[in-house]
């Protein structure tokens, strides 16, 4: 396996190679012993400028690049687009050039509008990192989760995974379903059918409407949140309707004849997609989740400025 990293950029699963998903997993190990440490700064990317940008709400992946990048020693701007001459009319590579002018060098971006981060990296010079584009893409999501089940499982070879919930309008299950297919796992979504994008199956995905028999098919669940934001109709007459039929409660996963992983990406809607005795259950790897988040954006984040490891 070669020890360089390929990319250039990060805008989604289908741009990287085997080896570099790899290599992200082998430095994710070493940066994982960094954050559990006393200490858990290192010098890596001292000197190195990276921007937050995200025109879109978001909690839990703008903390955890901020981590990463702080954790790395980098100089850190968060910019907010409401806050912004976003909202005054300037265009998304105006905003970025003239952040790029201030000498950044890397830029992490979340966008409402699928293929925002590729349109960027088309016009201008710093490294990209999507955090997210639309119902696009979510690769550093996908690489966690991915991570995440590699510790529990040893491997992803022939681990049956189900994503299951709303689908359609989720970039976690695209990037989820591209990367473990690419290293062996074996996939099936499950929700309403007017929540599965008619392509999945093109995919090489089994689709199921039973979320008994995918429980009992699946090693893996991986529980989406319904993207209410994202849906300008009704998919499903009530979210009651939903619950019974799509929720996980500790009571259904006692009638599965073995013990599967539960994750999440968040945020959680508790007692929606899944109860809280299933969130915080032993099988739950949610929290793992959280913490390898943190690992695989510095490893990304470390090769992408392609830095020797300090670590």
């Amino acid at each position: 396996m070669s020890a360089s990293f390929k990319a250039h950029h990060l805008l989604g699963i289908k741009d990287l190679h085997l080896d570099d998903i790899q290599l992200i997993f082998q430095t994710a190990d070493n940066f994982k012993e960094v954050i559990n440490r006393p200490i858990k700064k290192v010098p890596s990317l001292r000197d190195v400028t990276i921007v937050n940008l995200f025109f879109e709400n978001s909690t839990r992946t703008r903390i955890s690049f901020e981590l990463a990048e702080k954790r790395l020693s980098a100089d850190v701007l968060n910019f907010s687009a409401s806050a912004s001459s976003v909202s005054k009319g300037e265009t998304l590579v105006d905003t970025v050039k003239n952040i790029l002018a201030m000498k950044v060098d890397m830029v992490v971006m979340r966008h409402p509008m699928a293929g925002a981060s590729m349109f960027l990296s088309r016009h201008i010079h710093a490294q990209i990192i999507n955090a997210g584009d639309g119902t696009h893409e979510h690769p550093t999501q996908a690489l966690l989760d991915a991570y995440s089940i590699r510790e529990k499982t040893g491997s992803l070879k022939n681990v049956k995974v189900v994503i299951v919930g709303d689908i359609l309008h989720s970039r976690v299950a695209l990037s989820n379903i591209l990367l473990l297919q690419r290293l062996g796992a074996k996939v099936m979504v499950c929700g309403p059918l007017t929540l599965i994008p008619k392509y999945i199956e093109e995919l090489g995905v089994k689709v199921e409407t039973d979320i008994r028999k995918a429980l009992q098919w699946c090693d893996v669940a991986n529980m989406l949140r319904i993207q209410m934001e994202r849906q300008d109709i009704r998919y499903f007459p009530t979210l009651r309707e939903y619950i019974l039929q799509y929720g996980v409660s500790k009571q259904l996963l006692e009638t599965v004849n073995k013990k599967i992983i539960i994750m999440h990406p968040g945020p959680i809607n508790r007692g929606v997609e899944i109860t809280s005795d299933v969130a915080d259950s032993n099988q739950s790897i949610i929290l793992d989740q959280v913490e390898n988040g943190v690992a695989i954006r510095m490893a990304v984040l470390y090769l992408l400025a392609g830095k020797k490891a300090t670590a």
